[in-house]
């Protein structure tokens, strides 16, 4: 899974019960509805995270979205993709390798984009409630997966109330891990040119590249 091959995502969740909750939360389809509609109109994003997957110390990283374009930088690697190709760049004591994809074939990932709109198909979700930090209000929607072959199981998402942002995410995967993110700081009017999310290997020297399209 590429989104967490960087690092991000979750705890199987076990046998989930898929008769937890069968109807859609009206309450917490206006929260994300919210989220959604704002991400949607952002001209670009850049933001800060912290991430662990609960056994390691969280890890810091960058992320830039222009709609389904992104752009991710981790402690050791860097991932691209520009809607149509996915570059992921690694780099370990001086050695440089790029593998790149179509990004057609990446599907199924839980990408940075659809994490946005990841409700809208194949998960029932409610809202779990709410709570205040530093003067902040903060809703907490869970989503669970309505078919047992789902590659995310559940999906727990942080929303500030009033600016309807999403602060925060934890995803349990298919495979017994939980990952969990949180965003540090957050730029909704980032004006990001198109070929910030292309790789180009004249800006890291040389390069083992892997092309797998």
């Amino acid at each position: 899974m590429l989104f967490r091959k960087f690092i991000w995502i979750v705890c199987i969740f076990g046998l989930l019960s898929q008769t937890a909750y069968s109807q859609k939360d009206p309450k917490a389809k206006a929260v994300l509805d919210g989220v959604s509609q704002k991400y949607k109109s952002l001209k670009g994003m850049k933001a800060s995270f912290e991430f662990s997957d609960g056994r390691m110390q969280p890890r810091k990283g960058e992320i830039a979205i222009k709609g389904e374009k992104y752009r991710i930088k981790l402690p050791d690697q860097e991932i691209f993709n520009n809607g149509k190709t996915v570059w992921t760049y690694i780099e370990s004591s001086g050695y440089k390798e790029v593998t790149i994809n179509n990004a057609i074939d990446m599907g199924d990932e839980l990408t940075p984009s659809s994490v946005y709109t990841i409700y809208q198909k194949g998960y029932n979700y409610r809202l779990i409630g709410e709570r205040t930090e530093n003067k902040v209000v903060l809703q907490e929607i869970e989503l669970l997966a309505e078919k047992s072959s789902a590659p995310f199981k559940k999906v727990v998402l942080t929303v500030d109330k009033e600016k309807k942002d999403l602060l925060g995410w934890e995803i349990y995967d298919d495979q017994g891990d939980v990952f969990k993110y949180r965003f540090t700081s957050i730029n909704t009017n980032a004006d990001l040119p198109d070929e910030y999310f292309v790789f180009n290997p004249q800006q890291y020297g040389k390069v083992e590249i892997i092309d797998l399209r």
